[in-house]
């Protein structure tokens, strides 16, 4: 089941359906995927849910990712590290925050597979522009935007990955 969905189900989706997934629904892939791991349990994380009838910050993410396919979902998280909270490893000083913002993003992003939902990292968006729209509490960044609904369609794009003994060191 986990290879099936790590292999298959899950892909980046820029184009979605109509129909649109409930709150629950939502509220449901989020108390899944707040369950991951993060360093330490330090949990360096918040979460900001702009659904279809928020017009005002389905502006501000168009404002700040300047493609039309964002507009077709109908539910954005984004998902923002606070680099106060996050562990610091002590041997070289790397703060680990956008290591655990990955983790739970990409935790959302396969339980809303699960749930029949497809999403799509955008990191390629313009903060400041996000921000100046949206107001986020100070310390709280926003690291990624996922688009969140049903896809368009069910045809899952081919996936194009390199072999393993490729990446194997």
């Amino acid at each position: 089941m986990i290879k099936q969905l790590l292999t298959h189900d899950r892909y980046s989706c820029r184009s979605y359906s109509d129909r649109i997934p409930t709150a629950g629904q939502i509220r449901e892939v989020l108390e899944t995927a707040h369950m991951a791991p993060s360093a330490c349990n330090r949990q360096p994380w918040r979460l900001m849910v702009i659904g279809p009838d928020d017009e005002e910050g389905r502006q501000a993410v168009a404002a700040a990712y300047n493609r039309p396919w964002i507009l077709s979902a109908p539910y954005y998280v984004i998902v923002c590290g606070v680099a106060d909270e996050a562990w610091v490893r002590p041997f070289d000083n790397k703060c680990h925050v956008d290591v655990d913002v990955a983790i739970l993003t990409e935790h959302i992003c396969l339980a809303a597979s699960e749930a029949g939902l497809a999403t799509c990292w955008v990191c390629n968006f313009d903060p400041a522009e996000l921000t100046s729209k949206i107001e986020f509490p100070q310390g709280v960044d926003p690291v990624v935007i996922l688009p969140t609904g049903y896809p368009a369609t069910t045809d899952i794009p081919e996936k194009k990955r390199k072999e393993l003994d490729d990446i194997l060191i």
